[in-house]
């Protein structure tokens, strides 16, 4: 018998033996070495084998994470084994009443993203086979790709990936711009009139780049007609274009990307036994934050490289590839980390190389500068995120942020819309999450099943479209995803003091309001100030070392197109960060306009919240 098996019946020896967990333990030996006899599998009962493997697993994924936070490989394929194994069990049974899941990907002219995106749900289904296979498809998992694209050829390739992946075997929904507009056009003209501050202005011609919040709140009137029309339970299941099933482990020998968690089944067991109807993950890899408030803790990292990297031969074999020791600071790459109840880490964190095989130190000083252009698209060369084991159902725990790239909900939380959507800033997931946590705190949940996300193309390198950032060449302005993470940093904190005095259940007055937002908004420009006051001496001591003449990198020829990239970094910080970012939030005109759209957005709440109830009840059964 080989040495896992044996390992797995030492896992089980504190647990009553019976015939089921024995026969159990030989069927997944069978994927090992020889597979038991049809006719012993046939005489078993197949709802004792699933609960001897219900209980197998648990032990598997506990020995699978015991070297955290790395894992052992083996034991992934045991723990991926047992699960195959019980689905073929629970489909023999015949009646399966788990919830069945329609995974919503909103996708902007993002056809790299979403082709990743989907790969990685296909593999995830022929990994565990989660709701089992019929003919070649997935009986629980749907997928409705919301497109809100505006290139033609992106359209084209978002409709082909669409079909692509269902003839793969997993039924996909294009939910397309006529399709959306066919969903509108339903709503009566008074309807539509109610709904304007949560679907927006229709402009028929122009249908497109919408926002992610108002593409998810015209998603969801197509989710509630389908609701209407289904007789078994469903989740609706949201994610975004730029994630994978996958999460991100680390170790000695670096990085590794894996299909380590089975996120249908335990999205099915969180919500069919912990009382859920909103369940939130989160992300690991690139964080899921703004390079606009990312800047401060970026060039710590990057000064600290210099400073290394400087002490090194360039000559010699690269030094940046030992293993640093990992932290798993949360919101580490946040600038402002504090605001949001985390202790704010003041220690710089080591660059770890990417470059495979032999190479030298001034390779790694070259490949470092290429990373740097990526940060403004929202990648964090030195500080990504990796999956931290837990026992997930054991760890659901109230929640107060929704993140709008992974959250799942019964049906009845579709009259949780994304509210104030028309204003387009960002952090409307921490905003719905305020309002959720104060009507059913205790039916609003976070679990520890985070997604992979990846802000630029594993194929290329390069991002694909974000809203708020224009790039031209090697410029890039912030401006525009700036002004929408200040302002979106100002309705949150606004809200979060409102539902604190019992918002929504009870409206403050216009002028509370107002009070409320004046507040916030010089409290943060304080803040934001005093960090750009910091980015700008971290800037000035990033070019010191940069320029040195003594570094060697301003030696050799060979190193031009690196101080190139370097350069260009630190120009577009200063662009980004200097004077011009506090004229952003300091300029009188946008501040009058903004909280004024703000303060009327949240007297208005009620009756949007009143005209939606109208809507979504068109199709109650």
């Amino acid at each position: 018998m080989s040495p896992d098996v044996e390992m797995l019946k030492a896992l089980l020896a504190a647990q009553p033996s019976n015939t089921a967990h024995d026969m159990a333990l030989r069927m997944l030996a069978g994927e090992l070495l020889e597979p038991l006899e049809p006719s012993e599998t046939d005489m078993a009962d197949p709802a004792e084998l699933i609960a001897a493997f219900q209980a197998l697993i648990p032990a598997i994924e506990q020995a699978m994470w015991a070297p955290a936070p790395d894992i052992d490989a083996t034991l992934l394929e045991t723990y991926q084994a047992a699960f195959r194994h019980m689905e073929h069990l629970i489909a023999r049974q015949g009646a399966d009443p788990r919830h069945r899941f329609i995974v919503v990907i909103p996708v902007a002219d993002r056809p790299l993203h979403l082709s990743g995106c989907l790969e990685s749900l296909l593999r995830l289904c022929r990994t565990y086979h989660y709701g089992g296979v019929i003919d070649g498809r997935y009986r629980k998992v749907e997928v409705v790709i919301a497109d809100d694209s505006k290139a033609a050829e992106n359209i084209a390739a978002n409709r082909a990936i669409a079909a692509r992946f269902n003839d793969a075997g997993i039924a996909v929904d294009y939910f397309g711009l006529e399709e959306q507009l066919a969903e509108i056009d339903a709503l009566s003209d008074a309807q539509r009139q109610a709904l304007s501050n949560i679907l927006g202005e229709i402009e028929r011609t122009a249908f497109y780049h919408k926002g992610a919040s108002l593409m998810r709140n015209i998603a969801y009137l197509k989710l509630n007609r389908l609701a209407a029309e289904e007789d078994e339970r469903t989740l609706f299941y949201f994610i975004d274009s730029d994630q994978e099933f996958q999460i991100r482990t680390t170790g000695p020998a670096g990085d590794r990307e894996l299909f380590a968690t089975n996120f249908l089944y335990y999205l099915d067991q969180a919500f069919t036994h912990s009382g859920a109807t909103l369940l939130t993950g989160k992300v690991v890899g690139d964080p899921p934050v703004s390079p606009a408030v990312m800047a401060g803790n970026f060039l710590d990292d990057a000064i600290a490289f210099l400073r290394q990297v400087a002490a090194e031969p360039p000559a010699e074999a690269c030094r940046f590839h030992d293993d640093h020791g990992w932290r798993g600071d949360d919101a580490s790459y946040h600038d402002m980390a504090a605001l949001f109840g985390f202790a704010a880490g003041s220690a710089a964190f080591r660059y770890r190389c990417t470059l495979p095989g032999t190479h030298r130190n001034t390779d790694c000083f070259g490949d470092f500068s290429t990373r740097l252009h990526r940060f403004f698209y929202g990648e964090h060369p030195t500080r990504s995120t990796y999956y931290r084991f837990e026992d997930t159902l054991a760890g659901i725990r109230p929640a107060r942020t929704v993140y709008t790239g992974n959250y799942a909900f019964k049906p009845a939380a579709l009259r949780y819309f994304i509210p104030f959507a028309t204003l387009r800033l960002r952090m409307a997931g921490p905003v719905l999450g305020r309002i959720i946590r104060a009507e059913i705190p205790g039916a609003f949940v976070s679990a520890n099943l985070p997604m992979l996300h990846r802000r630029t193309v594993r194929e290329t390198g390069q991002a694909e479209f974000r809203p708020g950032i224009a790039a031209a060449a090697a410029n890039i302005d912030l401006s525009g995803e700036f002004e929408r993470q200040f302002y979106g940093d100002v309705m949150l904190f606004t809200i979060e003091k409102l539902t604190d005095a019992g918002f929504p259940t009870h409206l403050p007055t216009r002028e509370q309001i107002v009070e409320t937002l004046e507040a916030i908004h010089c409290h943060l420009c304080e803040l934001y100030d005093q960090r750009r006051q910091l980015i700008a001496t971290k800037l000035g001591e990033l070019s010191a070392i940069l320029h040195a003449p003594e570094n060697w990198w301003n030696r050799e020829t060979e190193n031009i197109a690196a101080r190139a990239g370097f350069d260009a970094f630190v120009a577009n910080i200063a662009h980004n960060f200097g004077e011009a970012s506090q004229a952003v939030v300091q300029a009188s005109d946008l501040r009058a306009q903004r909280l004024d759209e703000i303060a009327a957005a949240i007297l208005r709440y009620p009756q949007d919240r009143d005209a939606w109830q109208g809507a979504l009840a068109r199709h109650e059964r």
